[in-house]
């Protein structure tokens, strides 16, 4: 049976992979070996990437440990109004693209980007859209396809996701079609946006190609709470990233739908804020199910 592949995103180890060095890239590697995963995906940030001449090793090291590199995650920022700043974004995905190829993944990122206030709905997809398909021929290049997330917020973006919601999320997908382009479906992110997970997903199933495995919570309040402080920058504080299979996502309906889609691509787990044992918790209930569902 062709079965998903499981790989682990280090989110509770962004700021010392990205901000302040406090973990290097070698031990995440070492650490997400000890998971029993497939690969671990990449975030373009990690300070260890920021040197071209680095990539080959970082993929041969995560190779020693059995792990491939299939996902590169990005967060490009495509909507805004200036167009030379927009054009910049291009270029970054594009040298994302790159980094993708060398670290020997299949799937890069993108995004729409931030819901700036001055920007109207037609104008951001229009950006979106020019934007994307200004990177496919470069992807189509190197093998890579792009992969577009209903997102909730960049760590590091000041404004939310400007595709944040679904109906603007599927009018985008829709405009592009391109067998180097799909959807990397956030059930987790569809409830920040006070939606069904699982109506997102009857939407966009045909073009799902890769997944983030999740589960969230709110510490205290409600969704409207939330959209009360989204403007503030990174995460609100009252939203929480929880153990998979404990939190608002029904696994079991999701992986049924997957599964009579025939999908058999990468999942990458998204957790272990509460400690790397809580992740290792995350990894085994996703391995069940994947067993389950994929028998």
């Amino acid at each position: 049976m062709n079965r998903p592949k499981l790989a682990a995103f280090p989110k509770a180890y962004m700021d010392a992979l990205c901000v302040d060095n406090s973990m290097s890239l070698q031990e995440w590697i070492e650490l997400g070996a000890r998971l029993g995963v497939d690969g671990l995906e990449f975030y373009s940030g990690f300070l260890a990437l920021q040197e071209p001449k680095n990539w080959p090793h970082y993929k041969a090291l995560a190779a020693e440990h059995g792990l491939s590199i299939p996902m590169l995650c990005c967060s490009p920022d495509f909507t805004h109004p200036d167009p030379d700043f927009r054009a910049a974004e291009v270029e970054n995905e594009k040298y994302w693209i790159e980094m993708t190829a060398a670290l020997g993944g299949s799937y890069c990122r993108v995004l729409s980007g931030q819901a700036r206030p001055e920007v109207s709905r037609e104008e951001g997809i229009q950006f979106t859209v020019e934007a994307i398909e200004a990177c496919l021929p470069l992807a189509k290049r190197h093998g890579i396809t792009l992969i577009i997330e209903n997102h909730y917020k960049d760590n590091y973006w000041t404004y939310p996701e400007f595709a944040q919601m679904s109906d603007v999320f599927c009018d985008l997908v829709g405009r592009i079609e391109d067998p180097n382009f799909g959807v990397n479906y956030d059930p987790s992110n569809t409830i920040l946006a006070g939606e069904d997970p699982i109506e997102l997903l009857e939407k966009v199933k045909e073009r799902v190609v890769t997944m983030h495995a999740s589960d969230r919570y709110l510490a205290h309040g409600t969704i409207e709470d939330l959209r009360k402080v989204e403007n503030s920058k990174g995460y609100a504080a009252l939203l929480r990233h929880g153990e998979i299979g404990k939190g608002l996502n029904d696994y079991d309906q999701i992986f049924t739908i997957l599964k009579q889609q025939n999908f058999n691509g990468w999942i990458s787990i998204e957790d272990g804020v509460d400690g790397f044992d809580q992740l290792q918790r995350s990894t085994n209930f996703l391995k069940k199910k994947i067993s389950e569902h994929w028998s």
